[in-house]
């Protein structure tokens, strides 16, 4: 008899839990807005379609896709002398490129291979296969952390591409797709969206984009031509801390500030612009 009471009691004080203990939702993250300002430009080949974008010591590394014509290419930075290039597999597609104790490591596309260089030289020393496709590419110095395309980042070992983890990448809430061309900035992942004029800054440990950077206009409309393609390529100049951003057969690299998008600067500084010859 007292055990059906005792029963009876604990279901009525279970009825009686409050729903919002039942229903709690941990809060969402409302991403900072960005716009920018550029600061200062220089010349690009604009044939080049740009994955890949890293500078280091004072040089510019691009990997440029296509297939038939996808290359590795190193500039001195200052100059945008051409200081290297290595032609690739015509059935090879290029992708992302960063660089990681002294190798060059880049991506391709639906073949999944991840290609290992010699930094001096640019000579392949390995390669290794990718679980998925190969987007964009960067590292925490110490892991790589590449893109395919998904709504996911991949953490991989940079000695064979063996997985290690992976973070569900979201903005405000919602999974964010199309993650591309990546960079490691002052301990975030910036990443371009594909097919849009937006980068995002994201979290490596929860996926969270914290701010949300708004691209659009960066490229003149003059400058665009018929084979003009979308944003994709950023870099962090490691002795400056400056961002340089570009995008696919475009003929500038931009270096950029950002500035809260509630902000009525004006986007574009045109007196940067009459000191630069092509």
């Amino acid at each position: 008899m007292l055990r059906a009471l005792y029963a009876t009691v604990l279901f009525a004080l279970l009825c009686n839990v409050p729903d919002t203990y039942s229903q709690a939702k941990p809060a969402v993250q409302t991403a900072r807005e960005y716009t920018f300002t550029v600061v200062e430009r220089k010349p690009l080949a604009r044939a080049l379609y740009t994955q890949g974008l890293e500078i280091h010591n004072g040089d510019l590394f691009l990997s440029s896709g296509g297939y038939n014509q996808s290359q590795l290419l190193r500039y001195d930075f200052a100059s945008g002398k051409l200081k290297g290039r290595r032609h690739m597999d015509g059935r090879l597609f290029a992708e992302g490129l960063t660089i990681l104790n002294g190798k060059i490591y880049q991506l391709t596309w639906r073949r999944r291979l991840g290609l290992v260089y010699d930094l001096e030289t640019l000579q392949p020393e390995a390669r290794w296969r990718l679980p998925g496709e190969g987007w964009g590419l960067t590292n925490n110095g110490r892991e790589l952390i590449y893109s395919d395309g998904s709504d996911q980042l991949h953490f991989i070992s940079p000695a064979n591409g063996s997985s290690l983890r992976s973070i569900r990448v979201t903005l405000n809430g919602q999974r964010v797709r199309n993650l591309n061309e990546l960079e490691w900035v002052d301990g975030q992942i910036w990443a371009n969206v594909w097919q849009t004029d937006r980068i995002l800054l994201i979290d490596p440990t929860s996926g969270v984009a914290t701010a949300s950077v708004d691209l659009t206009g960066l490229l003149p409309l003059p400058e665009r031509k018929p084979d003009t393609d979308v944003l994709n390529g950023i870099a962090r100049d490691p002795a400056t801390g400056q961002v340089w951003v570009t995008g696919k057969r475009w003929p500038w690299l931009y270096r950029i500030e950002l500035r809260p998008a509630n902000d009525s600067a004006p986007a574009e500084d045109e007196s940067t612009h009459s000191a630069v010859s092509r």
